[in-house]
């Protein structure tokens, strides 16, 4: 047996196959656009990529040349037609995808199959495919059929006679790949038929995502200190893991699955290009989004937030290590600003709050109850902005106003229906508007959507129209365009009664 020939083809056959798959799983799709792949698209060439999505027709001629291509070469690659023209073409449509995405540079959080630098799968079948277009042997084929019987037309017919059984078996052997095409596409056909779309390729893996070509214009922008901040900020709890999901147990560790560190990039660089240009993160999520910048030459602005070392009396160490990351503004924690107040241990804030500006960065305070705030501005600490919580109260799974009592965010949670369950932020609505309308530096709306009970529309609006200035909101990548746009409808007819500070 000559197991040179058979090893040809078996990598011809695979290497068709799934070209031929791949093809076939965009067609049956039926709603199929390359879309989604070409705008994400980071590499150096990402401009050509972006420019081949822009344009509505050329799109359409791009979606039928790629699922068609795919499917004539896999197919002539398979049966063996064509090949060396085939492998040609089947190299250039890698190459294409391959600096779509390249695995160096800006791109190298795009690989799936862990961080691969230069070669990847991509790569490696590139080189198979003209390995094909250079090595003479071509395996068993159509090719190979057509110049047996081409050789045997000019032959004598004596000859002919003598090498009839040879060739016959010559030509079943070019013909093998008939049936083991039969058994795979029947196997593809029942998997279809069975689960009703594809269920292993990535061409059918559809998210309900706005496109940012679908953008209705640029995000306004205002001013923290010397930074310039958009008004709507990307929150870090999704990224985190920090779900507030009142007693749903699963769905911390359902964010943190998805949100894997690859997802956590390309959702950054989703709000980057949506004119999102800050993120307000817990201070254990520093180390991944130094990174994020230091691959990707990032700029957008970091808000870390910071908490005291009580039992070390070290009020300092996370203020230093955030500086040490590369962060932009210094925030202290929400729930640490609650217990210092509640516990009588105010000075702690203001300690921090010098530090912080005493190398020269700007301070911010954040709060659930709005009655840690009121007692650091009685008491002169008054910070370069205020994050609150900012959320009203009308939607079912608050408890009655009548069972609030100050500081209980963050605190017991009971089994009672009519107490606090990690279901409230922003106790006391009113209140914290009164004290937002009075603030003479900018502020900061988080938990505006009340951790998802509350649509965006409502929580946006509600939240800019009460003052503030801007609102930090944790999103999945599938929601950033449109929350972009809610934010920029919501902004562009907003009425308020608090002037804008920033």
């Amino acid at each position: 047996m000559n197991y040179r020939r058979l090893f040809i083809t078996v990598l011809r056959v695979a290497i068709g196959w799934h070209f031929l798959y791949e093809g076939l799983a965009k067609i049956l799709e039926g709603n199929w656009t390359s879309s989604g792949y070409l705008l994400n698209t980071s590499g150096f060439f990402s401009g050509f990529y972006h420019a081949m999505a822009s344009s509505p027709a050329l799109l359409k001629v791009i979606d039928i040349l790629n699922m068609y291509g795919l499917l004539f070469i896999g197919l002539a690659l398979f049966i063996g037609v064509f090949i060396r023209y085939a492998s040609i073409a089947g190299a250039a449509l890698l190459t294409l995808y391959y600096f779509a995405y390249p695995p160096f540079g800006t791109s190298l959080m795009n690989i799936t199959e862990g961080h691969l630098f230069i070669v990847d799968k991509i790569f490696v079948e590139t080189m198979a495919l003209l390995f094909l277009v250079f090595y003479k042997e071509k395996g068993f084929s159509f090719d190979a059929l057509w110049e047996l019987f081409r050789n045997k037309k000019q032959e004598s017919i004596s000859e002919t006679d003598e090498k009839q059984p040879s060739t016959r078996r010559e030509a079943l052997k070019n013909l093998a790949t008939l049936p083991v095409l039969g058994v795979l596409g029947w196997g593809a056909f029942r998997s279809h038929s069975k689960y009703d779309v594809d269920v292993t390729s990535g061409a059918t893996i559809q998210v309900k995502q706005l496109a940012l070509n679908e953008l209705k214009g640029e995000l306004p922008k205002g001013k923290i200190g010397k930074h310039e901040i958009s008004r709507l900020i990307m929150g870090g709890n999704l990224i985190g893991g920090w779900a507030h999901a009142r007693d749903l147990i699963y769905v911390p560790s359902l964010f943190k699955a998805y949100n894997t560190e690859k997802k956590v990039y390309e959702t950054l660089m989703l709000a980057e290009k949506a004119g999102i240009n800050t993120i307000n993160i817990g201070f254990p999520s520093n180390p991944l989004i130094a990174k994020y910048k230091k691959i990707t030459g990032s700029k957008i602005k970091v808000i870390s937030q910071i908490a005291p070392n009580m039992e070390k009396n070290d009020y300092y160490e996370d203020i230093n290590k955030a500086i040490d990351y590369g962060v932009d503004i210094v925030q202290i924690q929400g729930n640490w600003c609650d217990w210092l107040v509640r516990d009588k241990k105010i000075e702690v804030i203001g300690k921090m709050m010098d530090n912080i500006r005493g190398q020269g960065y700007t301070a911010g305070l954040a709060a659930h109850s709005v009655e840690a705030l009121i007692a650091c501005e009685e008491q002169g600490i008054i910070p370069d902005y205020y994050m609150k919580t900012m959320h009203h109260d009308q939607y079912w799974s608050a408890h009655p106003r009548e069972n609030r009592f100050a500081f209980e965010v963050d605190g017991k949670e009971y089994l009672d229906h009519n107490r606090f369950h990690n279901n409230m932020f922003c106790l006391f609505p009113e209140k914290t508007v009164d004290f937002v309308k009075r603030a003479t530096v900018p502020v900061m709306g988080f938990k505006v959507l009340a951790a998802g009970a509350l649509e965006p529309k409502d929580g946006f609006k509600w939240a800019y129209e009460n003052g503030a200035d801007f609102i930090c909101v944790g999103m999945f990548d599938f929601q950033i365009v449109d929350d972009v746009n809610i934010a920029m409808d919501i902004l562009k007819d907003l009425k308020r009664e608090r002037k804008w500070f920033g």
